[in-house]
């Protein structure tokens, strides 16, 4: 059961596992199906077991984590957890087709070659081929990461659920520096087609040059987002639940400062961009199970790669 988990902090450094996997190999979830804790993973489990409240009216603060040694254990994947919540919520996510976890830094995957025609073979004539190969250079991943300074004084009374909103807009922004890599990576090679201005006529024919894709999402920079959600096509436009914001056709507006104000990039996000890491986010956690916070360092080693070229379009806007 959760309560006799025995805690240590060398369950950060089992070969092969995240602390919460290894918490969920000494206390599977599927033990509790069918319990009231059975919506809880092992992680929760065990905030429930020291009684730490992480949101609500009733949220405890930053010192209850180090209650006891064992409780201290947490510390490091509660801060983990807020800052991949930031990261899993930005952007970034919305243009990412597949995630790729690679066990060093350097990736190589696979490209395809599929340019012949789909249309009627005659008997006994060859199939038209689709070639799967390696590509002629491999990707490096570059690590991203930031420094947070805060001493354990600052912090110990602090409410945790602030807190966390602290760590998830550090998330955030490391997300947003992460995305101008996938933004080169999306243009890498395109040829763009040329308008003279940014308007309806230019959006919806970047979305007719997709043949076998559907443009389900166009990038603009800030002010071109602002040029078009002022587009008189756009009067009747309104954002979901998520603040996500569509073209009459469909499209959902990404805006990001990663790409220029001459750019436009349409593209099929199911089937165009493919980010690979080497770590999930990373932090030392030694020093914050010790309440050393003074320096929390975060970060994560990843790379993009865009996998089918007929799934982006862009549009240069000028001569």
């Amino acid at each position: 059961m959760y309560n006799n988990v025995k805690l240590e902090k060398g369950l950060y450094n089992l070969s092969g596992k995240s602390f919460s996997q290894a918490l969920e190999s000494l206390d599977p979830s599927e033990n509790y199906s069918g319990t009231p804790l059975e919506n809880l993973d092992a992680f929760e489990r065990q905030l429930k077991r020291f009684n730490i409240k992480v949101s609500g009216s009733d949220c405890d603060m930053v010192e209850k984590f180090f209650t006891t040694t064992e409780s201290a254990v947490l510390f490091p994947e509660f801060v983990r957890r807020c800052i991949k919540k930031g990261f899993d919520d930005s952007v970034l996510n919305n243009i990412v087709a597949v995630s790729t976890k690679c066990e060093s830094n350097i990736y190589s995957g696979c490209v395809i070659s599929d340019t012949a025609s789909y249309s009627t073979t005659s008997q006994g004539t060859a199939l038209p081929v689709a070639s799967v190969t390696e590509p002629a250079t491999s990707l490096s991943l570059s690590k991203y990461g930031r420094m947070i300074t805060a001493s354990y004084e600052a912090l110990r009374q602090q409410k945790l659920d602030v807190f966390g909103v602290m760590l998830k807009s550090v998330g955030i922004k490391l997300a947003n520096s992460v995305l101008g890599s996938a933004v080169t990576a999306l243009k890498a090679n395109i040829t763009p087609s040329t308008v003279s201005a940014l308007d309806y006529s230019a959006l919806t024919s970047l979305y007719g040059s997709f043949d076998d894709f559907n443009m389900n999402c166009v990038m603009l920079s800030p002010a071109n987002t602002a040029t078009v959600l002022a587009l008189a096509q756009m009067e009747n436009a309104s954002a979901d639940e998520q603040g996500r914001v569509k073209l009459p056709f469909g499209a959902e507006i990404i805006c990001t400062s990663e790409v220029d104000d001459d750019t436009v990039i349409g593209l099929d996000k199911d089937f165009a961009l493919e980010i690979i890491t080497s770590s999930d986010i990373v932090l030392e956690t030694d020093k914050l199970i010790s309440n050393q916070l003074d320096r929390i360092a975060v970060s994560i080693n990843c790379g993009f790669r865009r996998i089918t070229d007929d799934a982006v379009k862009t549009l240069k806007i000028g001569s």
